[in-house]
């Protein structure tokens, strides 16, 4: 390869990290914000029961064909759920899994999420490591509540590239809510000294956001170029099955009955549905437990990174990644680095089983 041709490469695949994070960047608003939007403030979510599932697609648009979504709650205590996409047409998949740990201050809740995702490019021949910010939520006293994301979260790319995320709100950075912060650094050696990244992206996850080159902050004063902006990109809808052809796992069915009283603000009806579904919960896992067998999860399996076959650590995505990006395999909070006060405890993630959804005779996107 000759030196101009490997500088294109390395071009390419800069533009295609800024690409993954202005894609993650993307999924910040309507994972965070998009309850409070709905209904005037941030509302409790029903407790998905072991077992429940979510399935459905987006469907074919001009230049990219059908992209699936599956779900499914895997544990119940502590409460995980895994899931899976995939668009076949471009072989492009997403799969991780998220569990959240809360302890509350007099002012807040504050908020750990433990888990992953892995994005996968299969005709480029490329994979990303994407790793979960904490957050808190805020406006308890005022009885406004809304989630505010901060520490640093972490996107490793197998060419190397590393994007390092870091969060803020009021007071920080620009004395407004939903601020972050992103360098984008040639890999992880480089980063540590903010002035070696290649690119620096900064603004509000819930509005607009700008990039410039090398580490000055960019801003919208100085004519930056607009990164991103949440308020301009429509939301594509997930098209879901007709409840009457959804299985009884399925959450839409499943809570029928839940959100047809919250609609009505009929809360001894929501109170006695939620009850019929918890305590039939309760007397499933009484006979599992008196039967001597244990709930198999449906598409997805708990790998032990720890207790396998050294050689298929070698091989792993996951694990290579993790060292580019000197992150943790452990059950850490997710983002914690190799050797923090968080690297401890075994290391047992959710990977999803394409078998057993090809197997999958009940449900169907």
């Amino acid at each position: 390869m000759t030196s101009e041709s490997k500088d294109e490469a390395e071009l390419m695949a800069l533009k295609r990290m800024i690409a993954v994070t202005k894609w993650f960047i993307s999924t910040l608003k309507s994972q965070y914000c998009s309850r409070s939007e709905a209904l005037g403030t941030e509302k409790k979510p029903l407790n998905p029961f072991l077992g429940e599932v979510f399935v459905g697609k987006w469907e074919k648009s001009e230049n990219v064909g059908e992209t699936i979504l599956l779900s499914e709650q895997v544990s119940h205590h502590p409460p995980v759920t895994a899931y899976y996409i995939e668009n076949e047409s471009s072989k492009t998949t997403l799969q991780g899994y998220n569990q959240n740990k809360a302890t509350i201050s007099t002012t807040s809740i504050n908020v750990k999420q433990f888990g992953h995702a892995i994005l996968t490019f299969e005709s480029l021949g490329e994979t990303y490591l994407i790793t979960l910010p904490p957050l808190h939520i805020e406006g308890l006293i005022t009885a406004s509540p809304f989630v505010e994301l901060e520490g640093t979260s972490y996107i490793q790319s197998s060419n190397g590239y590393i994007a390092a995320i870091e969060y803020s709100g009021r007071g920080y950075f620009s004395g407004k809510k939903n601020t972050f912060k992103a360098r984008v650094y040639k890999d992880s050696l480089k980063m540590q000294d903010k002035q070696n990244a290649e690119v620096t992206i900064s603004g509000q996850w819930s509005g607009k956001s700008y990039i410039n080159k090398g580490s000055t902050t960019p801003t919208s004063k100085q004519n930056d170029d607009l990164f991103y902006d949440a308020n301009e990109v429509p939301a594509q809808h997930l098209h879901v099955k007709p409840i009457e052809e959804q299985h009884e796992l399925e959450s839409r069915k499943a809570w029928q009955k839940v959100a047809e009283a919250v609609k009505k603000g009929d809360f001894n009806e929501i109170h006695e549905e939620k009850s019929l579904i918890e305590n039939a919960q309760r007397e499933q896992r009484k006979r599992e437990q008196a039967a001597g067998v244990k709930w198999e999860t449906r598409w997805f399996d708990i790998v032990d990174y720890e207790n396998r076959d050294p050689t298929e650590n070698q091989n792993d995505e996951f694990v290579s990644l993790s060292k580019l990006a000197n992150l943790s395999i452990k059950n850490a909070p997710s983002g914690s680095l190799i050797n923090s006060k968080y690297d401890t405890g075994d290391a047992k993630h959710w990977r999803f089983n394409k078998a057993k959804w090809a197997q999958e005779s009940e449900i169907v996107v």
